[in-house]
Order: structure tokens, then sequence, then C-alpha cells
């Protein structure tokens, strides 16, 4: 089959497309013929080694897909040949075939496309499930949203919004904050421009934030920590700046504030059916046009490099996607 190959954890620019052997169909599996698979950040660190996950060269990047089911094990559940699926996997998805567990499939939306669908499982599961599970977001609650035009970031404003929220999202740049706006946030900080803290005090009256959805660190967030108010919660997802923020536990004692952390990929593995609920919930949501993917660019598989280079660049929104 034709796939993006990793041979050496050399970074994105070493990836090669070429031919990879198909994998055995195990008895709870499927095999989905490919048409669209997203690029993640992730995925940029697992080809440079830097991740937590670390597979055996070679190995075929990529953590999300989309396709059709194709072939299903004796033992898989719930799935059939002919079903248009999205797939959350640890990798292969940037191949024109994967085998998974049928556990890790979700059916996609009535109306949703294979490109949108490519995108979808890895942000909006984590933004459904560090908002909903670990910040126990409340109706009427004010979320900050850090780096709100990234693909997550995206994907959090819009849960946010739908979870009935009062959102503000934080971005570097005019054009990013105003695809963070046309997403639902209710109000906009340019972190590049703009004090954060005299911001947010600004736009709650000085009551500050109930929950801070983190996937960057770095100056940005340790700014942003210090605005929690009273039992207030900050997720932290990522560390996209750089640097791994240090929070200081006096903070989380006298305001008695919870700070969490999110490695979605658990979730998967050890409550499947937990993790089905929420695509569920998820799938309710675009029905109901309450989220719906932004995708900013859309290259064929065999510039899977080139792909990941934009990420790291900062020159994308929302998701990269690729297609075979």
């Amino acid at each position: 089959m034709r796939a993006v190959i990793c041979r050496g954890l050399d970074g994105p620019s070493a990836l090669v497309f070429g031919e990879m052997p198909r994998a055995e169909l195990g008895p709870r599996q499927v095999r989905i013929a490919v048409k669209a698979a997203g690029v993640n950040f992730a995925d940029t660190l697992i080809v440079q080694g830097k991740y937590q996950v670390k597979p055996a060269l070679p190995f075929v990047p990529g953590l999300e897909a989309a396709g059709t089911i194709v072939e299903v094990g004796p033992e898989a559940s719930g799935v059939k040949v002919g079903d248009r699926v999205m797939a959350a996997l640890g990798i292969g998805a940037f191949a024109e075939d994967v085998v998974c567990n049928a556990s890790a499939t979700f059916p996609m939306p009535a109306g949703m496309d294979f490109v949108s669908a490519a995108g979808f499982p890895i942000v909006y599961g984590t933004a459904q499930a560090a908002l909903s599970r670990r910040a126990n977001l409340q109706a009427g609650e004010t979320l900050l949203v850090l780096g709100a035009a990234g693909g997550v970031g995206v994907a959090a404003v819009e849960v946010g919004k739908a979870m009935g929220a009062m959102v503000i999202a934080a971005a570097r740049g005019a054009d990013k904050l105003e695809i963070a706006r046309k997403h639902g946030a209710d109000h906009v900080i340019d972190y590049a421009a703009e004090d954060i803290r005299e911001r947010i005090k600004a736009i709650t009256d000085g009551r500050g934030l109930d929950v801070i959805f983190d996937p960057v660190g770095g100056d940005v967030s340790d700014a942003a920590f210090r605005s929690l108010r009273w039992e207030g919660r900050i997720v932290i997802v990522g560390f996209a700046a750089g640097r791994i923020q240090q929070i200081p536990a006096n903070l989380l004692l006298v305001k008695n504030i919870s700070a969490v952390g999110l490695f979605w990929g658990d979730y998967r593995n050890r409550d499947p059916q937990l993790t089905q609920e929420w695509f569920a919930a998820l799938a309710r949501m675009y029905e109901q046009g309450k989220i719906k993917p932004h995708v900013s660019h859309v290259l064929p598989a065999e510039k899977a490099g080139e792909a990941m280079e934009l990420l790291l660049a900062r020159k994308s929104t929302g998701k990269i996607v690729l297609t075979f």
C-alpha cells in the first residue's frame, strides 16, 4: 500500500512516500480504506522522537483518519463493511489502508465529508474530554481558550460555546482572532499586542475566569493562570509554546484552584465506551450546526512533510488534512 514512511527520527523533511505492507486484521479490528488523514502537532513530535509514544522504525505516522470500512474482524462489534467512519489511532493514518480496533472508530455524522472528518477526532475529542470531564465546565461560566485559532483551539471554542459558556479566545494576530470569532468566541484577545490579564479583567468586570483551556504553555499560560477566580480550573493539554509552565502551588491553595491535565489517548484505551459517548454528543452538536471543523490546508499525502512544516511554522489555522 502507498504510505508516508518515517525511517529515521530526523523530522518532517526526512519523511518519504512509498510502499508499506498491509497489516494483518485482528479479530476485533477493522480495515479502513483511508480517504483523508488529519495532521496534528503530536505527529511532528513523533517523527522527531520527542513524543511519549516511540514506535519502532520504520513506521507510518498519523493519529487520525477518515474513510470507509472494507473488512471487519469476526469479533468486531457495532461496525460493518461500507460504514463511513473516522478513526483515532496511535500511528498509521498516513496510508491508503489502516487497521485499527473497532472501538477506535466513530460513525461520521450525517452530512460530514471525509476532509472534515479526518480533522475531527483528535481535536474535538480532546476539547470534549477536557471541558466536560476534566474541567466540568458549566453553562454560564467564563472559559478562556489559549491558541484559539489552532485545531484544538477552534474545537474548544466551539464546544465551550455549545456547552453554554461565555468564551474568550486568545491568539496571536487579528487574522487568527477573526477565525475564533467566526467559530463562536464572544470576546477575543491578541496576546501579541495586548496585556492578557488586563483584558480579562476588563471583559469579566474583574471577576476573572472559571476555566482555562491551555494547549500553549509558556508565558501566555503564566499570565492567564493568575486571572483564574476562586475555584477556577485550568486544563493543560499541550505545550505548543515550547516551555512547560511552572504552576505556583500557593495560588492553588489560596484560591482553591484546580490544575488538571488531559492525555486524551488514555481515555481511548482505558474507557472506550466513554469515548463513544463523547463522540455521540459531538455528532449531535455537528448535526445541530453548533460545531463546524475549520480546515485551512488540504494537501496530497505525498506532501506530509510539507504539511508538518506548515504546522510548525504556525502558517496554518484549524486543521491541515492530507488526502489519498
